[in-house]
């Protein structure tokens, strides 16, 4: 993947809207706070990490496709718009075949909740108006229409390693000549539907909720634009007990190391979801960071929020690559290294 470049990166995340938000929180390596929310039927309620109301309305929601987007959308939509930056002209204007790789895992599920709860309450008044934003590829369908973009769009179902399995694809597409550019985003969004299930597997799991994009082009720019180095394979495994022999191919896959190199981990500071993931990378002896662990449990999200960090922690100068570890709770581990383009 010598030739697949990040020419930009956005984010929205329990830390705010923006990737600055992001930084910063990453910076402090504090967890965040935590707020309630409460499922029908329980008096307990169940911590969790909002993504905080937008400091100003985003202009995008002015479009007439967006009038009953859902939050899920919104985050999408905000974190690829920072990430296109100026080449938002471009595609519009059709100069730039711009192909876009949208990742989930549960997707589009407040508004599925709200109507299937119309549903139960009374199928003849649920609302027609509500379904087409349950299926999981409005959001790609969304972003798509308000781009004017005529290039391939996909939405990728799957656990948290989704979202590098989507840059591999993309890279694909770039490599092929399908596009001049590819859009791939990570985004979840938050329910006491999720927030529940999350913890019937891990009790101390915090959900969390936003975006995360990345912008690729075959061509750096005029800047010092981090270089995609390499996806691994995808390990698959179908049992727990597989689950620690994937997460160790993924590692060895990712060798061999440099001496200025940061790890950015999936892990949330949790014992059992973090123990194989921990166990592949035991031997690593430079600098981590794991966003989940200040952010909360995100799924493609977070996968894309690791992302991010990597490669910002590039264009900073700090180091010289920056590897991703993604062990999936349920599916395959993944990773994938960023370089800094030599100078």
């Amino acid at each position: 993947m010598s030739s697949v470049f990040v020419r930009g990166v956005g984010a929205v995340s329990p830390a705010g809207w923006g990737v600055a938000a992001l930084r910063r929180a990453l910076h402090t390596q504090a967890p965040l706070p935590t707020t309630p929310v409460t499922r029908p039927g329980w008096n307990r309620p169940i911590p969790v990490r909002w993504v905080p109301a937008a400091e100003q309305r985003p202009p995008f929601l002015a479009h007439p496709r967006l009038r009953r987007a859902s939050a899920l959308t919104q985050h999408s939509l905000a974190a690829a718009l920072e990430a296109l930056g100026e080449d938002v002209s471009l595609v519009r204007s059709g100069r730039l075949r711009l192909g876009l790789v949208v990742c989930l895992m549960p997707g589009c599920v407040t508004y599925s909740r709200r109507f299937y709860e119309e549903v139960v309450r009374d199928p003849a008044l649920a609302s027609p108006l509500l379904f087409p934003e349950t299926v999981f590829n409005a959001p790609a369908s969304h972003l798509a229409a308000f781009l004017g973009s005529a290039a391939p769009s996909y939405a990728l179902v799957g656990d948290a390693s989704m979202f590098l399995a989507g840059l591999a694809l993309a890279a694909n597409w770039l490599h092929q000549g399908r596009v001049d550019g590819c859009l791939v985003v990570g985004a979840e969004e938050l329910d006491w539907v999720v927030a529940h299930a999350v913890r019937l597997f891990e009790r101390h799991s915090i959900q969390g909720a936003g975006a995360g994009a990345l912008y690729l082009r075959p061509e750096a720019g005029g800047g010092a634009a981090p270089q995609l180095g390499c996806v691994t394979d995808p390990f698959s495994f179908q049992t727990a007990h597989a689950r620690p022999a994937a997460a160790r191919a993924m590692r060895t896959a990712l060798r061999p190391d440099s001496p200025r190199a940061l790890l950015c981990l999936g892990t949330q500071g949790l014992a059992r979801p973090d123990r194989d993931e921990l166990a592949a990378w035991a031997d690593w002896n430079g600098d981590r960071v794991a966003p989940k662990r200040v952010l909360g449990e995100a799924f493609t999200a977070a996968a894309a929020w690791q992302c991010v960090a990597a490669c910002l922690a590039l264009a900073d100068g700090e180091y010289d690559a920056a590897n991703v570890s993604v062990v999936g709770p349920n599916a395959q581990a993944i990773g994938a290294r960023f370089v800094r383009p030599a100078q």
